[in-house]
């Protein structure tokens, strides 16, 4: 599915649609360059989640908890880390031993292994704004994509 972002308010409202919409243990694979809006999504996910605490960019915390939500949210930014440095940090644990959420992680290249089952949004430049591919590995994912592709007239 591709869903083109003409400016942050796209963004934001792709990110509240996303909110309002996945459940606990949904896997957000957050890829793009550098200010290409991830980070902003996920203040739209946030918000679609009823947190209202202020959503920045982890990249210097490697990782944000907001559990105030209707489901936590666990935002993790890999970009100062390689392979190895991610692999100590263990967000494995966001997937498989952290009370169930919404894990958003921007530079999932930099993970040793995938989780089986997630939603990957990749960014790409246009002409006049973004465009994001939205890919669902898995089941559920697959669902979550169908679900929000019904609900995207909603975003306009």
């Amino acid at each position: 599915m591709v869903v083109v972002l003409p400016n942050p308010v796209a963004t934001v409202s792709l990110g509240e649609a996303l909110g309002r919409m996945l459940p606990a243990g949904a896997i957000l694979l957050l890829q793009g360059d550098l200010g290409s809006g991830k980070t902003t999504l996920v203040q739209g996910l946030a918000q679609g989640l009823g947190i209202t605490a202020p959503v920045t960019s982890p990249t210097f915390a490697l990782i944000q908890e907001y559990p105030e939500g209707r489901i936590p949210l666990y935002h993790l930014d890999l970009y100062r880390l390689n392979t190895s440095e991610v692999q100590q940090l263990y967000p494995e644990y966001y997937w498989q031993e952290a009370a169930p959420g919404i894990v958003a992680i921007e530079w999932p290249e930099r993970l040793p292994t995938w989780p089986s089952s997630y939603l990957h949004l990749s960014w790409q430049s246009m002409a006049s704004g973004r465009q994001v591919n939205l890919t669902a590995q898995g089941t559920a994912p697959q669902g979550w994509l169908q679900h929000l592709q019904s609900q995207m007239g909603k975003l306009d």
